[in-house]
């Protein structure tokens, strides 16, 4: 229907304007006593024809009142045309936005976007902080999958480096001949602090690292077992947490993986004239005057490689490797300045490369100050999701039969994790991000709880009227209700939104989304009976009710949260 107001506007300001092809958008009035949709295309339009909007508007509503399934078109302000649909079409509208439940075909013979989130130091648990791009990059993920784009989701690890030297010294000092898998991670995160308070006293400690890692990098073949078993040991441990996240990878490459790649980089660098000499020897890329970029190491003077070079080395082997259309880095903007050297520094080496683009998202802060004590230096995420499932069971319990569920451990789970993730994802990831107990496990507000308890609802009527979620919306014998008309307008908005999240990286719109459409729903539910309508009235309701559903579900899935049916 969009559409086809879309054409028979643009016909009118070609025929009666001599102004073909312009370009115009609907956008939904926020008071519904304004139509079902509204254009500023007069106001837009107006000093390019030299005549007043109104004039414009008027001859768009006039002719568009005319179009079949327009209700009524009126001139509204300083020129907007608002338009009214009539209940057949805003239903059929609906019926036809149904595609935007599912996700698309994936069209792998297209290059594919990359998506590189979560990206921990082995040897060490997640820490709270790491949800931010491991959630923020997944449901990034998630969108351009629904969209039938061919992605590929890359966790690049941190392991390799220094931290395994020192690791290395503290397992032979006070390990006491355990394994790293007889000491698990929290064992090594333990060991690892002390080395940590150990250096402090005893300096040296830190030349033996070095030197141990040295060992590691030469080829040392105990290093290399005692490396490998370091590193099995966290991922055991990081796929648990991810699992319980809903969160998976197609590769997970480590900076290992990408020692063998730097050597031809620093050479090609050193050739072409971008890689020069520095401050002790060191090689560095020299960026142009008004850059306002520092120098960017590739190479130490003693010729170790740095996080720098190994990048380098990444970004060549996913062109050459998956020949993507586009590369996000889900990273915190702590690391903005390093990234547009990064990408500089590939644009100074002339590769053929992709859109690079750094997803950046602020910093997490607390509201409860205790969670900013950390034991350990970590604030572990485990922990975090443990008391959260803690938290939404003491709630059920509190609620007694007013939570309906016959699985009470899953439903605890399905609350804790999802309120968290939630409360990450429903707040714009270029903003400082704030933790809040109270408001992430509430079900009133924008809460996974809140949007929880209501897909329960939704199912829990379709439930009793025997009706499944693959609705018909029949044209009604009678005018759609004002809160009928409140939730289809809400819900023919989904598809929009998904795009604009996509296009935007921005989850947080596909969250507040969800928060409107459950509002809106709640609102309909508590004014229209349902089940006891009649006829048309009770099929178009069970439907709204059934699509209702199926959006929720959609959309926390998107956000990798879970929906109950019962609850």
């Amino acid at each position: 229907m969009y559409e086809s107001l879309t054409t028979q506007a643009r016909k009118i300001l070609a025929k009666d304007f001599a102004l073909p092809d312009a370009h115009i958008t609907w956008q939904r009035p926020v008071d519904p006593k304004h139509g079902d949709v509204s254009t500023a295309v007069a106001l837009q339009v107006s000093k390019e024809l030299k005549l007043r909007p109104k004039e414009i508007a008027s001859t768009l509503a006039t002719h568009l009142a005319s179009v079949e399934g327009v209700a009524k078109a009126e001139v509204a302000g300083a020129g907007y045309v608002n338009v009214w649909l009539t209940p057949a079409a805003l239903l059929m509208e609906l019926q036809q936005s149904r595609t935007a439940h599912t996700a698309s075909v994936t069209r792998k013979s297209d290059r594919p976007v990359i998506v590189e989130y979560s990206q921990p130091n082995i040897a060490k648990p997640l820490g709270i902080h790491h949800i931010l791009s491991t959630v923020i990059g997944q449901a990034i993920t998630n969108l351009y999958r629904h969209h039938g784009y061919n992605t590929i989701a890359i966790n690049h690890l941190g392991d390799w480096g220094t931290q395994f030297g020192k690791l290395a010294v503290a397992m032979r000092k006070w390990g006491e001949g355990k394994t790293a898998t007889e000491l698990g991670l929290d064992g090594l995160l333990a060991l690892y602090v002390r080395f940590h308070e150990e250096a402090e006293k005893e300096t040296m400690l830190e030349d033996e690292a070095r030197a141990a890692f040295k060992k590691l990098e030469d080829g040392d073949a105990a290093m290399k077992v005692f490396w490998e078993e370091v590193v099995q040991v966290t991922m055991a441990a990081l796929e648990r947490t991810y699992e319980r996240l809903h969160v998976s990878f197609d590769f997970v490459h480590g900076e290992s993986f990408y020692m063998d790649k730097m050597q031809p980089i620093l050479e090609e660098g050193k050739r072409k004239g971008v890689f020069h000499v520095g401050e002790e020897g060191a090689l560095i890329v020299e960026f142009p005057e008004g850059t306002n970029l520092p120098p960017y190491m590739v190479l130490k003077g003693d010729g170790a490689t740095l996080y720098s070079t190994r990048d380098l080395a990444t970004v060549r082997y996913r062109v050459d490797q998956f020949h993507p259309e586009k590369i996000l880095y889900v990273v915190d903007v702590a690391q903005q300045l390093y990234f547009q050297q990064l990408f500089a520094a590939v644009q100074q080496l002339q590769w053929d490369v992709p859109i690079l683009e750094h997803v950046s998202f602020g910093r997490m802060s607390f509201a409860d100050r205790k969670m900013s004590t950390r034991k350990g230096n970590i604030l572990r995420l485990e922990e975090v999701l443990d008391e959260a499932v803690r938290r939404a069971d003491a709630i059920i319990a509190a609620r007694g039969e007013s939570i309906q569920t016959e699985d009470r451990p899953s439903l605890a789970t399905m609350m804790g994790l999802g309120a968290v993730v939630y409360g990450i994802l429903s707040q714009n990831r270029k903003m400082d991000i704030v933790f809040d107990w109270d408001r992430i496990l509430s079900f009133e507000g924008n809460s996974a709880p809140y949007l929880q308890y209501t897909h329960a609802r939704a199912k829990s009527v379709l439930r009793k009227a025997e009706a499944g979620e693959d609705y018909d919306l029949p044209a009604p014998s009678v005018p759609l209700t004002e809160r009928e008309r409140v939730l289809i307008g809400t819900l023919l908005l989904f598809p929009q939104v998904l795009r604009e999240a996509l296009d935007t990286h921005m989850p947080h719109k596909v969250a507040n989304f969800l928060y409107s459409l459950c509002q809106d729903f709640n609102a309909f539910y508590n004014a229209e009976p349902i089940l006891q309508a009649e006829g048309d009235t009770r099929a178009v309701r069970l439907g709204l009710t059934a699509c209702t559903a199926v959006v929720l579900k959609t959309g926390a899935e998107l956000l990798t949260l879970r929906v109950p049916d019962r609850m």
